[in-house]
C-alpha cells in the first residue's frame, strides 16, 4: 500500500472514529501533497510524498520554536501536536551510529577532504537517509568532521 493510500485510509478511519485532531492533520497532509501534484502536474511517488511530509515537519519545528519564544504554549502544543500525527508518516529514525556510518561512507565516496567538500557529502547523505535523518543534525556532523 502506498503512503498515499495509507494515507487515505487513516483519514476513513478517523472519521469513524470521530478523531478530530488526526483527522485535520490528515487532511492538511493530503492537501500540501495535491497542492504539489496540481503545481507540477504529476503524481507524486512515495518518495515525494515523504518530502512533502518533511517539510511539513520543518515548517511545524520553526513554528514551535518562535511559539515558545513568543511565549505562545498554546500554539506551540497545537503543533506539537501536529509533529506527532505527520511523524507517524514517516520511516523509523536512524541511529546516531547509523547516521556517523553514512557521513563516513559519504566522505570516502565523495572524496571529501574540506569543508568545501560540505554539499557533495550532505547531498549523498540524504539521498541514502531518504527522511529518515534530521538533514539539520547531518549537516552539523558533516561540518564537524570536515572541518
Amino acid at each position: 500500500m502506498s503512503l498515499r493510500q495509507q494515507l487515505q485510509e487513516d483519514m476513513k478511519n478517523a472519521m469513524r472514529g470521530g478523531d478530530k485532531a488526526r483527522l485535520a492533520v490528515i487532511r492538511l497532509i493530503l492537501a500540501s501533497i495535491k497542492q504539489r501534484e496540481v503545481d507540477e502536474r504529476i503524481e507524486l511517488d512515495d518518495v515525494q510524498t515523504l518530502a512533502v511530509l518533511e517539510k511539513m515537519l520543518k515548517q511545524r519545528r520553526d513554528s514551535i520554536t518562535q511559539f515558545d519564544a513568543a511565549q505562545r504554549q498554546d500554539l506551540a502544543d497545537a503543533e506539537r501536536a501536529e509533529v506527532a500525527v505527520i511523524e507517524t508518516y514517516l520511516p523509523a529514525k536512524l541511529s546516531e551510529a547509523e547516521i556517523d556510518e553514512l557521513i563516513t561512507a559519504a566522505i570516502a565516496s565523495t572524496g571529501a577532504s574540506s569543508a568545501r567538500d560540505m554539499g557533495k557529502v550532505v547531498t549523498a547523505v540524504k539521498q541514502q537517509s531518504a527522511g529518515r535523518a534530521d538533514m539539520a543534525v547531518v549537516s552539523a556532523r558533516v561540518k564537524a568532521r570536515l572541518a
